[in-house]
């Protein structure tokens, strides 16, 4: 370990996708882990931190997978910038590589050209309990001999030998006299090159060098002073740099596949193992998508009816709180911004966190089995119908969990075409703000019945929401395919993994890690937007809060209303007259095609700052003031009433009839289906097509067409 050193040793892991390099992160790292950026950019990174057995820490870093130095996406571009400049913060010292002991030699390349930069480096063969299921037998001690540094066999998904790697990852750090040769010799050009190159940045790795020949036009530490003195180098040179990748690659491949032979003792090919016969029936050409359509069935049946217990729970408990603490403090404005504001708001999105939890839970597990990548495969040739292809399905499916971050893996598509139109067709997914939405909505118009006996109508409504998304995106994206173009090559290289048993401690900190993010990071919003619509409720302009009292107790005396039911007309006409009321007034005319009242225009326009925002809007607005229907029916119990069932209660004012009827709530779920409510994707829009153009008319485009589609919506079933 450093002495002295104020800033923990930065360790590296680093392999292939689907190496397992996230698992073992997780064995090493627990929950002392975060989620960060690559500064400048969007891709997620992981950092944790690892306590040596001294009682230091150490930093590990988990980089995005990548196959080689020679990148075909955006995310292996990152890890190539990294490990070229030895200044940027992340650059390691030293690298755990992981690699999948089922098929070693795929992952040698990367590690071959790990070596040559002449770090301190160890690989952990990875999946072990699968090698030794499928009788592979590996003799370390020879690997670890042939390639001239440690090597262990582990298991991320049981923890198998994981002390092991812990003792030699600690080793790593330990002063050394590293005395490798470099596993690939240069040509005489690359040496020239790289010696050049050396000789005008200072630079003591000759591979790190000749990355800088490779990569110069896009590396972005470098200056355009930096970039044309390494142009002239390689024009001088004759340097070719796509032929000499080529020929590199050919090169450390002939070198490494007798090694992996003299090391590695294969069983006798078996003609259809476990994973192939389920393949056989789960990648079929019809059954495939049968099949997975039916499994996206299930797994919104399960979020809805297994989730109904715990929101029952929350429900009750916010509601007990709220009614404690309205009884035993004292009546003064700070009471009513705790209850009607931050409570309320709070308890707006908290109630739906065991369907957002079940969703992230279900996509981890059949990530974690497998599935997600066949998905990939199976849908490859679809996609391209629609100007995307097989990877574009994994950031539609992380659509449904999130856009921000689904947008952000889109980097892995290689081809620009394609992946814009993923970036701008992703948001149509729902997504799991949009699901406490979609469950005010659909318990309002759809009624708990089954249909043929298993699945439930308000399944099936929730099921249509998703189809409408997904049929909106690929309708767009067949548009863009035909508006946009460009010939560069597409192609689709992805590497099928066995049928595994899901590693549960993996899948826990999976769900952890998403809900407790999805929870802070709407909780903050949702704060801020109750605080100011509190405020903005209960106040007005000039006097027309006091004017508001004033025709209100007149209205109630007329009626001849007791206390409470006076004290009940106040608070609506008051809610009417503040800053809220007169904005969501200001807007109806333009929503009230739509079906829409004022309170909803109110819950639309603060919806722009996150969907999930709209339900806690109308849980602070419908406490502020109840609804206007049956005044004099109404019970002492009405302020016990759930949010939903005082939606069922709001009428029109001019002609009486209700506001939240089949026809509005299948127009709400229609517009929010299709509609841009998130500011944060935007943002992310932008930075990842680099321009605020495309974020623009993405958000121009979605929300013309969410209102249109809403209108015909309410046309047809008014």
């Amino acid at each position: 370990m450093k002495e002295g050193a104020t800033i923990p040793p930065k360790i590296a892991l680093i392999g292939n996708p689907n190496s397992g390099k996230s698992t073992i992160f997780n064995q090493l790292t627990g929950l002392r882990q975060k989620t960060g950026n690559f500064p400048g950019v969007t891709v997620d990174i992981k950092e944790g931190h690892f306590k040596c057995s001294d009682g230091s820490e150490v930093m590990l870093i988990d980089f995005p997978g990548t196959y080689s130095f020679y990148p075909s996406s955006s995310d292996e571009k990152l890890v190539s910038a990294v490990l070229a400049n030895p200044k940027d913060p992340r650059f390691p010292d030293a690298i755990v590589y992981i690699a999948d002991v089922t098929c070693l030699e795929k992952h040698l390349l990367l590690l071959t050209q790990l070596l040559d930069l002449q770090l301190p480096i160890l690989m952990a063969l990875n999946m072990a309990d699968t090698a030794s299921e499928l009788g592979i037998k590996i003799n370390v001690v020879k690997l670890s001999e042939e390639l001239g540094i440690p090597v262990v066999l582990v298991s991320g998904r049981t923890g198998e030998q994981m002390p092991k790697l812990t003792t030699e990852l600690e080793k790593l750090l330990l002063p050394n006299q590293n005395t490798r040769k470099p596993f690939y010799d240069l040509n005489p050009v690359e040496k020239q090159v790289s010696e050049a190159i050396r000789l005008n940045f200072n630079e003591e790795n000759p591979y790190r060098a000749l990355q800088l020949a490779h990569h110069f036009s896009w590396l972005p530490f470098l200056n355009e002073a930096e970039k044309a003195t390494i142009a002239t180098i390689v024009d001088t040179k004759n340097f070719q740099s796509l032929r000499y990748q080529v020929d590199e690659t050919l090169d450390r491949f002939d070198r490494f596949t007798p090694l992996v032979h003299r090391t590695i003792l294969q069983p006798p090919a078996v003609a259809k193992t476990p994973t192939d016969r389920i393949d056989a029936v789960f990648t079929h050409r019809w059954a495939g998508p049968v099949l997975f359509f039916a499994t996206m069935l299930l797994l919104f049946q399960a979020i809805f009816e297994w989730s109904v217990y715990p929101m029952d729970w929350i429900e009750s408990g916010f509601s007990t709180l709220n009614e404690f603490l309205q009884t035993s403090l004292p009546a003064h404005w700070t009471t009513e911004l705790l209850t009607d504001g931050i409570l309320t708001g709070l308890a707006g999105i908290l109630v739906f966190v065991p369907q957002i939890a079940l969703l992230f839970l279900l996509i981890t597990i059949l990530e974690e089995v497998g599935y997600m990548a066949r998905v990939v495969f199976m849908f490859d040739r679809t996609m391209r119908r629609f100007g995307m292809n097989g990877r574009s399905v994994v950031a539609l499916i992380g659509g449904s969990a999130c856009a921000v971050p689904a947008i952000m893996s889109s980097r892995t598509i290689g081809n620009w075409k394609e992946r814009l139109i993923t970036v701008m067709v992703t948001p149509f997914i729902s997504c799991s703000a949009r699901i406490p939405v979609y469950l005010v909505l659909i318990g309002l118009a759809v009624p708990k019945v089954k249909i043929g006996g298993f699945l439930s109508a308000q399944t099936l409504v929730f099921g249509a929401m998703y189809a409408l998304g997904v049929i909106a995106a690929f309708l767009t994206g067949y548009a863009m395919k035909r508006w946009l173009r460009t010939r560069e090559p597409s192609f689709l290289a992805i590497e099928l993994p066995v049928y595994r048993v899901p590693y549960w401690k993996n899948v826990w900190l999976t769900v952890w890690e998403k809900v407790s993010a999805f929870v802070v990071g709407a909780g903050k919003i949702i704060l801020i937007v109750s605080i100011a619509l509190w405020a903005l409720s209960r106040f007005g302009p000039g006097d027309a809060m006091a004017t508001a009292t004033a025709d209100a107790e007149k209205e109630a005396a007329a009626l001849n209303l007791d206390a409470i039911h006076q004290e009940d007309l106040i608070k609506q006409r008051q809610l009417e007259a503040s800053w809220a009321g007169q904005m969501g007034k200001a807007i109806e005319p333009a929503i009230r095609p739509l079906g829409y009242d004022w309170k909803i225009g109110i819950a639309l326009l603060t919806s722009f700052a996150a969907r999930e925002v709209f339900t806690g809007t109308l849980a602070v607005l419908y406490n502020m003031g109840s609804a206007e229907a049956d005044i004099n029916d109404r019970s002492d119990n009405e302020a016990k009433a759930t949010m939903r069932q005082k939606m069922q209660r709001e009428t029109f004012r001019d002609s009486g009839k209700p506001v939240y009827s089949l026809a509005t709530a299948l127009s709400l779920l229609v517009f929010y289906a299709l509609a841009m409510q998130c500011m944060s994707t935007l943002a992310v829009v932008s930075r990842e097509t680099g321009s605020w153009k495309w974020a623009f008319f993405q958000f121009l485009f979605m929300s013309g067409l969410a209102y249109l589609a809403a209108w015909l919506v309410q046309v047809v079933f008014a």
